[in-house]
């Protein structure tokens, strides 16, 4: 990794500091070569993880175009090309020119097949939205939302802070009444992070990087020098779906774990979400011995099924594909 370290650090402190959006601030095409090798991999990484959790609720994309909104280098657009092989058609956005010149080209080098338009489409069956809604002004955010109007479903994928998901939140109140959410939501009620005694939580959850980052000595330098633990990789996000909502709803007990258990010797505190609201639950040891050890070590999905009295789990499962109703009426193949 031979980059511009200081043009690289300068640009995550004004992500960190929220001064992003004041510019453009991709200043040549070194700097988005060298974000599109570090900084954007981690991106990519959370993208893996988000839709391999739509994979689990068996959620296909619509058809259509696809695009990607404040496309930076279009890693976003590209996860999601080759996690769903019949999306071909895209568009890219981006408030800077040299960005879109570079997305557009590295989207043709990686998928030669696929038709690319470096502008907004008229309308659109996916909408990326990937580490831009900190970065928006009021304006920015409505003519967001002028694309969201435009679209059948979106995918946002946020950085896992506080700011970030309460502003994800804010855009899923806004837009309930026209489309349904469908992850991490398990429920279409108003979001429970709102209540007054969650004011200091947030809806986050975190990607795991691949093994061969903790080995490689090129990611070592990358984070020694930015300063970053390779190992976390916390994000937000949300998923939208203007199509019919399932006609069923997730099983009974259905619960989504949000943020990070607290763990203690002999239990833990899980916060988990329902249409009752967010809220912690413990769960003890010696009851769920294996359950214990597989969230210790960041081995279970999200995408729970509880069975609760009072405040204690006193059952619990994850939720098997076959039990989520398919998204769409378009065929999709069981998952395994």
């Amino acid at each position: 990794m031979d980059f511009d370290w200081n043009t690289l650090d300068e640009l995550r402190a004004s992500y960190l500091d929220g001064s992003a959006g004041a510019a453009d601030y991709w200043i040549s095409e070194s700097l988005l070569r060298g974000y599109d090798a570090t900084f954007a991999r981690r991106i990519a990484w959370k993208w893996h993880w988000v839709l391999r959790e739509l994979d689990r609720q068996r959620w296909q994309p619509p058809q259509g175009v696809v695009l990607d909104y404040g496309c930076g280098t279009g890693v976003a657009l590209r996860e999601v090309m080759q996690h769903y092989p019949a999306l071909r058609q895209t568009a890219l956005f981006d408030r800077s020119a040299r960005a879109l010149k570079f997305a557009a080209e590295t989207v043709r080098q990686e998928f030669p097949e696929a038709e690319v338009t470096p502008r907004l489409p008229d309308k659109c069956g996916l909408l990326l939205v990937s580490h831009v809604l900190t970065e928006l002004d009021e304006a920015g955010t409505a003519a967001l939302l002028a694309e969201v109007a435009k679209s059948e479903a979106v995918i946002f994928v946020e950085p896992g802070t506080h700011d970030a998901s309460r502003k994800l939140i804010a855009l899923r109140e806004k837009l309930l009444p026209a489309m349904h959410p469908v992850a991490p939501c398990v429920h279409a009620s108003g979001c429970g992070m709102l209540a007054e005694s969650n004011d200091r939580h947030w809806c986050h959850f975190f990607a795991q990087p691949p093994n061969e980052v903790f080995t490689d000595s090129n990611w070592v330098h990358f984070g020694r020098i930015m300063g970053i633990d390779l190992r976390s990789l916390p994000l937000s996000f949300l998923v939208l779906d203007r199509r019919p909502a399932p006609p069923l709803p997730l099983p009974q007990g259905a619960v989504r774990m949000v943020g990070t258990p607290r763990i203690y010797k002999a239990h833990m505190l899980l916060q988990g979400c329902d249409a009752a609201g967010v809220g912690e639950k413990r769960l003890t040891k010696r009851r769920h011995a294996a359950f214990f050890k597989a969230v210790t070590k960041s081995r279970v999905p999200t995408l729970q099924r509880w069975e609760v009295q009072g405040d204690e789990i006193i059952e619990v499962a994850g939720i098997p594909s076959d039990a989520v109703p398919k998204n769409t009426a378009v065929e999709q193949e069981d998952l395994t």
